[in-house]
């Protein structure tokens, strides 16, 4: 759910962009329904679409490092077997052949 901006934040910064008119009535439409400027509409859409695009990238970025560290870590850090496990494997040798 988009969040407005606090009141008290200055709106110092500008925006431009070029689109078709069927977009832009598009994005008016929609503004209308929600009782928001078009302004309000488009750079509250564009914050929304922005820290998800930032949160699912680094969510991403996150998943390859921390699946690298596992891998990493199951795979180099292996202590070497010791007396009750090489005895264990032993036994199944003599049972399983």
């Amino acid at each position: 759910m988009p969040v407005a901006e606090p009141v008290t934040r200055q709106r110092a910064e500008r925006l431009e962009a070029r689109t078709t008119r069927e977009n832009k009535n598009l994005c008016q439409r929609a503004a209308e329904l929600e009782g928001r400027t078009l302004s309000d509409f488009v750079v509250n859409s564009a914050v929304e679409a922005a820290k998800r695009s930032i949160r699912e990238t680094e969510l991403l970025a996150l998943t390859v490092r921390d699946r690298t560290a596992f891998v990493t870590a199951l795979l180099g850090s292996a202590p070497a077997p010791n007396a009750r496990l090489r005895k264990a494997a032993e036994r199944h040798q003599q049972i399983l052949g």
